[in-house]
Order: structure tokens, then sequence, then C-alpha cells
């Protein structure tokens, strides 16, 4: 019996992934996910805080309770987990071509002003 590396398999569902990237590494990417599917909550959320100071905890009640929703929704979606589980490996399959991690081979464009 055969067990398949990242780099042999090319279905995803084929490869075995540890503890440590099911409950950790995909949770991690499925968040930063959420926070862009839900940036205008964020958004939100963050102007509140920064208008209310000291305050925030009672003045941005509603904010911060339409941000949790909709992460919620987003971390409890079955479809959303297989999403990102995908791309997750698909990185680090990448990375165990090429040695370098995704984030380095993202470039980042210079802002201009």
């Amino acid at each position: 019996m055969r067990s398949f590396t990242a780099m042999e398999a090319t279905n995803t569902d084929e490869i075995q992934l540890r503890h440590v990237e099911k409950d950790v590494l995909i949770p991690k990417l499925m968040r930063e996910k959420a926070r862009e599917r839900c940036v205008e909550k964020v958004e939100a959320f963050n102007s509140c805080c920064k208008e209310s100071g000291f305050f925030m905890v009672f003045k941005c009640r509603e904010e911060n309770s339409a941000l949790k929703e909709c992460l919620t929704v987003h971390y409890q979606d079955p479809a959303f987990f297989e999403e990102c589980k995908k791309q997750y490996i698909q990185e680090k399959m990448e990375f165990e071509r090429t040695g370098v991690p995704s984030k380095n081979r993202k470039t980042k464009l210079p802002v201009s002003m």
C-alpha cells in the first residue's frame, strides 16, 4: 500500500492533513478570508471604536453584533471550510514544489499616493 505525498496527489481530497493543519492553519485562513468578505462590517466596527474611545464597549454593540454575525456565518459554512482547505492544500503543494512560502511569492505592489 502506497501513501500519497502532497506532490503526488492531484486531487486535494487524497491529501492527509495533520491535526495542526485542520485545527489551526485552515481555521486561520478562514478567519482571514471571512474578514475580507465582511469588510464593510469590519470597517464600521473599527470606525465606531475609533470615534468612541473608552465608550466603545457601550456605543459599538450594534456594529460588534453585525460583525460577529457575518463572521459566524462564514465560520459555520462547510463549503467555505472546503474552499479554504483547497486553497491551503494548493499553497502547501506550491511550497513543496518551489520551497518559497506563499507570503513571499505574492508580490506587493507599492501604494501610490
